[in-house]
């Protein structure tokens, strides 16, 4: 199957009918780009980190889309990013299960490099994945912006002209953002640790 176009998407999203109905035709066009995001997810962890594989995180994305009452995404790039929100979700969900099951003491001291080393491949715990959460809602009260560029850095795995290019900035403006989402996450992430 070819890979459908940006527009083909966006048609289908602004189109009239439901939003089940939309789903259905929709989920076949993107199948293997929300597997791609769930595999780039399962392959930066430890084998034994997940009980889910790629698929059925794909599986609940889709379910958490057919309950949704959020506003509709009208167009691929909306598309993507509430799902990457639905994924960082569902993954924090499961963070939080393996906490509580743990039922362990507070959650470790780690730099920002450390939680976020891209170049490292590894996810961080889940109690660190918790407090990433908790810093990243109070980040989104006072940059929605900076938010979304570390959630398509971090969860999507966007590059920084990526990034900008999904949220229609320049590079220069998603560098400052992504320059000033670190230190304050840095920060905020340290706060959240003690």
């Amino acid at each position: 199957m070819t890979q459908p176009s940006p527009a083909a998407i966006t048609r289908l999203l602004v189109k009239q009918g439901s939003w089940d109905e939309k789903l259905d035709e929709l989920l076949p066009m993107v199948f293997n780009d929300l597997r791609r995001l769930a595999r780039y997810h399962f392959a930066r962890e430890a084998a034994d980190y997940h009980t889910l594989q790629p698929t059925a995180l794909v599986s609940e994305v889709y379910l958490r889309l057919v309950g949704s009452k959020a506003r509709r995404p009208l167009n691929r790039e909306q598309f993507f990013t509430f799902a990457t929100r639905l994924i960082r979700e569902i993954l924090l969900d499961h963070a939080r299960r393996r906490q509580a099951a743990k039922r362990g003491g507070g959650a470790p001291r780690a730099s920002f490099e450390e939680t976020f080393g891209l170049p490292t491949r590894e996810v961080p715990s889940p109690e660190i994945l918790l407090t990433l959460d908790q810093a990243l809602n109070r980040l989104e009260k006072i940059d929605p912006r900076q938010c979304r560029l570390v959630e398509l850095r971090y969860f999507v795995g966007l590059s920084l002209p990526q990034a900008a290019e999904v949220l229609g900035v320049s590079r220069a403006t998603a560098e400052r953002d992504w320059s000033a989402a670190r230190r304050w996450l840095a920060r905020g992430m340290q706060t959240e640790a003690r």
